[in-house]
């Protein structure tokens, strides 16, 4: 029987399993920046404000000056931001606030309500500003829908890495061999271990052959090839933007041709409870939907207390994050 289940041309989003409720990979080449941290460069022909077309390698997404995307709510689940090049500055209804990139991670539990923006400011003045994002969307069991929010940073130099003459395999979630990733949010599905979720940002390099460990138990596991040239698993050969759904009890055999192969896995027990969705709003009936509309329009979430739906931070800061304690931690 083969270890592939299925495969499927990668998209925007990327398709997802129970408990994971998205996935989306931004890769932009952003030109120099200006002096308001927006690209140097002409905004003519861009449906400012919702910008998707990629379009001289990049977009401004919901952004108008700089890209990225404005203030905008959530309920019901939380975010995983992985940016492997670039930055993000963050902002929130909690008064939190962050600028990471190079690597980091931000884990944030949108749990009864959240609003937070994510803006992508382009530092370099001399030189372009290439983008490399992961958002990924993990639901939240209805017990925790309305856990009090939650805000942390996965720094890159904290967070294990294990890496042979062949590979690097960056363990944001879950276990891998013998390391632990850093503790999730408290709230979360992947903060038990029997649910057995891992996220693994892993690089292979070129003309070599990795073996991804199987699981500790039968639960969905999706393999996403988003760089590289070809790889051979199962018989197979594939291109980028290809995802794999495969069988998370057997290990499986990946060759790289050509050029280095870098993947996203994601796994975890399904929650298996009803979804209910709409927009930034994911809980388990539509009545619950509904409530939650309510309450943003009644209380917004708490408001928000920066100046600008985009707030950017100082251009001379560096990497940060400001709890909502009101505790700074500078990189």
């Amino acid at each position: 029987m083969s270890k592939i289940k299925s495969i499927f041309p990668l998209g925007f989003p990327w398709q997802t399993q129970d408990p994971f409720l998205f996935c989306v990979y931004h890769s932009d080449h952003y030109p120099e920046g200006n002096e308001e941290l927006g690209p140097k460069a002409s905004l003519e022909g861009r449906t400012l404000g919702n910008d998707f077309t990629l379009k001289d390698g990049w977009r401004m997404y919901h952004g108008k000056k700089v890209p990225g995307f404005p203030a905008h709510p959530h309920r019901g689940f939380e975010t995983i931001t992985i940016v492997n090049k670039g930055f993000c500055d963050h902002s929130d209804s909690l008064g939190a606030a962050g600028r990471f990139g190079m690597g980091d991670v931000q884990w944030m539990t949108a749990g009864s309500g959240v609003q937070h923006s994510e803006m992508f400011p382009l530092l370099s003045t001399d030189k372009e500003n290439p983008l490399e994002m992961f958002q990924i969307w993990l639901n939240l069991p209805q017990k925790n829908k309305f856990a009090a929010p939650h805000f942390a940073m996965l720094w890159h130099e904290e967070i294990p890495i294990l890496k042979t003459e062949t590979s690097t395999v960056k363990v944001i979630a879950g276990s891998y061999n013998t390391l632990e990733a850093l503790d999730p949010a408290p709230n979360s599905w992947a903060a038990d271990r029997a649910n057995d979720v891992a996220i693994w940002n892993i690089q292979v390099a070129a003309e070599s052959t990795y073996i991804l460990p199987k699981a500790k138990n039968d639960i969905p596991r999706m393999l996403y090839f988003y760089e590289g040239d070809t790889v051979e698993i199962e018989g197979r050969t594939l291109t980028p933007n290809h995802g794999i759904s495969v069988d998370a009890l057997e290990s499986l055999e990946i060759k790289v041709r050509g050029k280095n192969a870098h993947f996203l896995m994601l796994q975890g027990k399904p929650i298996d409870e009803p979804i209910a969705k709409y927009g930034p709003f994911v809980m388990n009936s539509d009545e619950e939907i509904q409530e939650a509309m309510e309450e943003y329009q009644r209380t917004q979430f708490g408001g928000w207390p920066w100046p600008d739906a985009a707030n950017v931070h100082d251009k001379s800061k560096g990497r940060f994050a400001k709890y909502p304690d009101g505790n700074i931690v500078e990189k």
